[in-house]
């Protein structure tokens, strides 16, 4: 699975939704997340609570067996292709940044996207069930 900001802030900043998405990505095989997603939430979780935030980013992400995949051309391509389609101000998804290399993540290893919201049910992408 690709997990999304949405979730990953969601688990941390411990939102209703947190146990669901703990367990899926215990069920998972195979968890990712974009090295764009990385600084994403890296930079919402110190904005909210300084250099805490990220050190506990980066516990959580160790324990949880989540890689952090670096972008290539092809995932470039896809988040660009994603924004045309469902970007913010084009598309009621209304993706942004962080969200098109979750998208595109998910697209280009073909595996579903956890993540909070409707914004991607809107869109293409596999939703993890």
């Amino acid at each position: 699975m690709v997990v999304d900001t949405s979730a990953l802030i969601a688990i941390l900043a411990d939102e209703p939704e947190r146990r669901p998405f703990i367990d899926a990505i215990e069920a998972a095989g195979i968890r990712l997340i974009s090295a764009a997603t990385f600084v994403e939430a890296s930079i919402v979780l110190e904005t909210r609570h300084g250099a805490d935030g990220s050190r506990l980013f980066d516990l959580f992400l160790d324990r949880a067996g989540i890689d952090i995949v670096d972008v290539d051309a092809e995932q470039a391509r896809e988040a660009r292709r994603g924004f045309a389609r469902f970007g913010k101000g084009r598309h009621p998804a209304g993706l942004n940044f962080g969200d098109c290399f979750a998208y595109a993540l998910s697209l280009t290893s073909g595996e579903p996207l956890l993540f909070k919201g409707n914004d991607f049910s809107q869109t293409d992408v596999e939703a993890v069930a």
